[in-house]
């Protein structure tokens, strides 16, 4: 070993350059391609991959078009009383829907002398009728299990202000 010390020397600059950010496009392509045309490439690889539904989904199974239809619709209906949509809301015990594209809806309300009693089954059989796809739809109002405050959904209670 040796005794001398290492010497560093110091620059002093006002200001470096920028360094040019990398881009996807800048990115070489590989080897095998080079000879062929080059394929565009994608921005991000996951485009397209999370919105794509799922292939050979049951359309009134979970996920399908016509049950994920039927929610929304049932998401487009308001209590009069409380301004959450019935299903956050937990009015709606069930929907099930038939191979057929038959629904049917079990569904409760607040309070069996709620005043939307008469008219809200009704319109929700009609709102679930003119989803795309529903053959016809019945609804089942019951009372049990009775509905409470459980049943809401975390966004019905925040809406609410219960969180």
């Amino acid at each position: 070993m040796s005794d001398e010390k290492p010497t560093f020397s110091v620059e002093e600059i006002d200001a470096a350059p920028t360094p040019p950010r990398a881009r996807v496009d800048d990115a070489a392509a590989p080897a095998a391609t080079m000879a062929e045309a080059p394929a565009e490439r994608r921005r991000d690889y996951l485009d397209g991959f999370l919105a794509e539904k799922p292939q050979d989904i049951d359309p009134a199974a979970p996920g399908g078009a016509i049950y994920d239809g039927v929610i929304d619709a049932l998401k487009e209906i308001f209590d009069p009383e409380i301004p959450v949509n019935i299903y956050d809301l937990g009015l709606i015990y069930g929907v099930e829907v038939s191979p057929e594209a038959a629904v049917a809806v079990t569904m409760t309300l607040t309070t069996p002398h709620c005043p939307v009693a008469e008219s809200m089954p009704g319109e929700v059989e009609m709102r679930v009728a003119a989803v795309p796809g529903v053959r016809d739809c019945e609804v089942n109002l019951v009372w049990d299990p009775p509905w409470d405050m459980a049943k809401m959904s975390d966004e019905a209670k925040l809406e609410l202000g219960m969180l």
